[in-house]
């Protein structure tokens, strides 16, 4: 997948809701699943932000996720 499809996906997944205006939490949600798909240090580092990590224990959580 590339940055290309990623953003397509999203774009689509949000036509799809056929609602004008959409949550924020929604678009960061969609992010989040599609950058796991593409890039897991990207999402990493998205979450760790969209999340507000406040210490290494969460990272290291988040990371356990992605290695199951």
């Amino acid at each position: 997948m590339t940055l290309s499809k990623l953003l397509f996906s999203i774009k689509s997944q949000l036509r799809a809701t056929g609602e004008r205006e959409v949550p924020s939490k929604l678009i960061g949600s969609l992010v989040m699943d599609e950058l796991k798909k593409l890039d897991k240090v990207a999402y990493i580092r998205f979450a760790s932000v969209y999340r507000s990590f406040e210490d290494v224990r969460e990272f290291g959580e988040e990371i356990a996720k992605l290695q199951d």
